[in-house]
């Protein structure tokens, strides 16, 4: 009979295994390509030149702006959702959450199907105005399909937060007097901190590092995984692909961290 030892050994092979083959070894690599290729210098370059400070602050940018909005908008859905039952209630969350399915690619030519040169809303607008509204091959078009791809992602999380609110507490607010927005303000939305901030932080990680919707949207689009692409295929500069790969794991890797310990800290105090 193995020991409690040998077990957690054999049951940690695996996970041992995944971490070295698919963390540990490309980020090894990637740092030892940056020191092989200019240090420092290329960090130093990658934080102070325009071009890749532009696309730094452009990938941020739009991030939390996709985070902020896919919360906005996923919050109220999913609350709606977890606490009204109707006959289609089913279907419409699968096709909330069908979204998931799609490759960035994909999403990335519905947004031009939708909003392209020949997309249904520049018919429409030119139609009713006689100016053809094109929003795919802009910073508009990929904010578009981040948050289509993003909104699922937020709506279950806080569904299955939401169904975990006692109601009592609610009803208890409601006794001495809350408003309608004050019971929001009060009980449902400290509720649903930590699974609006482990969602947001996966929107926000997911929207850092996407790049199949970016690459068909990418005509007057500048963010980073479209400028690693690029230093990497047509300059043939692996040692700025790697700088640039290293900054944008970092600060995600940052984020998914820092969310993590609050998200488990408002868990506790909620418990608490």
């Amino acid at each position: 009979m193995l020991t409690n030892r040998k077990q957690a050994l054999i049951m940690g092979l695996p996970l041992g295994a995944v971490l070295v083959a698919f963390f540990l070894l490309p980020m090894a690599r990637l740092i030892l390509e940056t020191g092989t290729q200019g240090g420092v210098q290329l960090y130093l370059d990658a934080l102070t030149k325009p071009r890749y400070l532009a696309s730094l602050f452009s990938t941020i940018t739009l991030s939390a702006v996709v985070t902020f909005c896919s919360l906005a908008l996923s919050g109220v859905v999913g609350v709606f959702l977890a606490r009204n039952s109707f006959p289609t209630k089913r279907l419409l969350v699968s096709m909330l959450t069908f979204p998931l399915a799609f490759p960035g690619v994909v999403v990335g030519f519905m947004v031009i199907l939708w909003a392209g040169r020949q997309g249904l809303l520049g018919q429409l607008t030119k139609a009713l105005t006689g100016d053809k509204i094109v929003l795919a091959y802009s910073m508009s078009g990929l904010f578009l399909g981040y948050l289509y791809f993003s909104i699922p992602r937020v709506v279950t999380a806080v569904m299955a937060a939401a169904e975990k609110i006692n109601p009592e507490l609610e009803e208890a607010a409601r006794s001495l007097g809350a408003s309608p927005w004050r019971v929001i303000k009060d009980v449902i939305i400290p509720a649903l901190t930590p699974a609006f901030i482990s969602s947001g932080a996966i929107c926000f990680a997911t929207s850092m590092g996407a790049f199949g919707t970016a690459f068909t949207l990418a005509t007057d689009i500048d963010v980073l995984p479209i400028t690693i692409y690029t230093e990497f295929t047509l300059s043939a500069n692996i040692g700025m692909a790697a700088c640039l790969s290293i900054i944008l794991g970092t600060i995600t890797w940052a984020v998914l961290f820092f969310a993590r310990i609050v998200a488990r800290e408002d868990s506790i105090g909620a418990a608490g």
